[in-house]
């Protein structure tokens, strides 16, 4: 068995679940596995039929599958598979200083 960790941005795909316990020996049986415990969680994942969304990155333990056999790397029973969503984001409107210095006034917190 595999433990799959959901982000939360996707554990209303697994009933608000953190984890997920799939059978699967490779990333791409997992996944495969983790769409009939969660249907529909597949369209979240993948951007077309077995190629993941750019900003979907999984890890197997602590292996980037980037840097392994993508999809193809296996998965040792026991394993964890963490599937996390790469987060952008920012200003849209570069902000100036007022005349007597910053805008945002920091505090100490101590």
């Amino acid at each position: 068995m595999v433990t799959v960790r959901m982000p939360t941005v996707l554990r209303s795909y697994a009933e608000g679940r953190s984890t997920v316990t799939v059978e699967g020996s490779t990333v791409r049986q997992v996944l495969e596995a983790l769409e009939r415990a969660c249907p529909g969680i597949e369209e979240r994942l993948f951007e077309a039929p077995g190629k993941l969304r750019r900003f979907i990155n999984v890890f197997v333990d602590d292996q980037d599958i980037r840097f392994a056999q993508g999809l193809d790397t296996p998965v040792p029973d026991g394993a964890t598979v963490s599937l996390l969503p790469a987060v952008a984001g920012g200003c849209g409107q570069p902000t100036r200083p007022r005349r007597g210095g910053p805008r945002v006034a920091f505090r100490n917190r101590q």
